[in-house]
Formats: structure tokens, C-alpha cells, sequence
């Protein structure tokens, strides 16, 4: 009974950062998912893949972690490294490439 405990990244079909100041611990799967033959759906007999717990640090995942006596990985999030720039910044005249069409 392995299980992660990790910050969500931001979702894709949005630019905010909604939803990823939490932790979430999730429950590995025990068992691989199996293909249903007639109509092709994927499912688990293992409920614990259905189990997410969320928490406001990473502190308080980990001390329910130890306290239930449950194995766990902590995977820390990777910052971005990508730089904020406004519209507006592609229009300066103190460019380094001077803007042209």
C-alpha cells in the first residue's frame, strides 16, 4: 500500500494556477487496469486508485501518512522557468531586437 503525495500541476486547458497550492495524496495501483472486451472500457478492481486526499501542506500529508502507517514518496514540484512578460513588452523601443513585420 505504496502512495504519492505531490502538488497538482496547473491544468492545460486553462493559464491559471487554481487548485495547485494543495497536496494530494493518491494510493499507487496494486493491480494494472484491464481492457473490458465488448466495449473497450478500461477498469480496476482496486479501489484504492479511486481514493485522494487533499491537504493544506505537505507537512500535514506526510504526518497522516506516518500516523495510518501508509508508504509514501513525496515528489516536489518542479518550478517553472519560464518568464512573465506582459503584451505590451513586445512594443518597447528599448528592445534587443528591434520589432518589425
Amino acid at each position: 500500500m505504496a502512495a504519492r503525495i505531490f502538488r497538482p500541476a496547473k491544468t492545460a486547458m486553462q493559464s491559471g494556477k487554481a487548485k495547485t497550492d494543495t497536496w494530494t495524496l493518491e494510493f499507487e495501483p496494486e493491480q494494472p487496469r484491464k481492457i473490458e472486451p465488448l466495449m473497450g472500457y478500461t477498469s480496476s478492481r482496486d479501489m484504492k486508485s479511486q481514493i485522494r486526499l487533499t491537504f493544506e501542506t505537505k507537512e500535514e500529508a506526510i504526518a497522516y501518512a506516518q500516523k495510518n502507517a501508509i508508504d509514501y514518496v513525496v515528489l516536489e514540484p518542479k518550478e517553472t522557468r519560464r518568464r512573465i512578460v506582459s503584451y505590451s513588452e513586445n512594443f518597447r523601443f528599448d528592445r534587443k531586437q528591434p520589432w518589425t513585420h
